[in-house]
C-alpha cells in the first residue's frame, strides 16, 4: 500500500506541476521565456491526466470508499510542496518530477 501512495504522491505533485507550468505566469518563472501554445496545451492535459492517475492509485490503495478522501490529501500535499519550491527553488520544483520513473522502477522490481 505505501508504494501505491507514493507513486499516488508523485503523480499528484506531476499534475500540479504540470498545470501550474501550463499558466505564462509560472512557466516564465521557471524557464524565463514564454511558453509557446501548443506546450501549455500538453501541459495543461498532462497535468490532469497525471491527477486523474493519482486519484487512480489512492483508490488502488484504499478502495472506493476511502480513496477519494485520501487522495485530497494527496493534492494538499502536493500542492503545498509546489508552492513551496515555486516560490524559493523553481528549477527544482521541475527536477523533483524525475523521481517518477525511479518510482515505476521500484514498482517493476518489488512485482517481480
Amino acid at each position: 500500500m505505501m508504494m501505491w501512495m507514493t507513486g499516488a504522491v508523485l503523480f499528484a505533485y506531476a499534475g500540479m506541476l504540470g498545470l501550474c507550468l501550463g499558466l505564462e505566469r509560472h512557466y516564465k518563472q521557471v524557464w524565463h521565456r514564454s511558453c509557446p501554445r501548443l506546450w501549455r496545451i500538453g501541459l495543461r492535459s498532462t497535468g490532469w491526466l497525471a491527477l486523474l492517475a493519482s486519484l487512480a492509485l489512492c483508490a488502488k490503495a484504499w478502495g472506493w470508499a476511502m480513496g477519494p478522501v485520501a487522495w485530497f490529501g494527496v493534492l494538499s500535499l502536493a500542492g503545498w510542496v509546489l508552492v513551496m519550491l515555486l516560490s524559493y527553488w523553481p528549477r527544482l520544483a521541475v527536477g523533483l518530477v524525475g523521481a517518477l520513473p525511479g518510482w515505476g522502477l521500484m514498482q517493476v522490481v518489488t512485482s517481480l
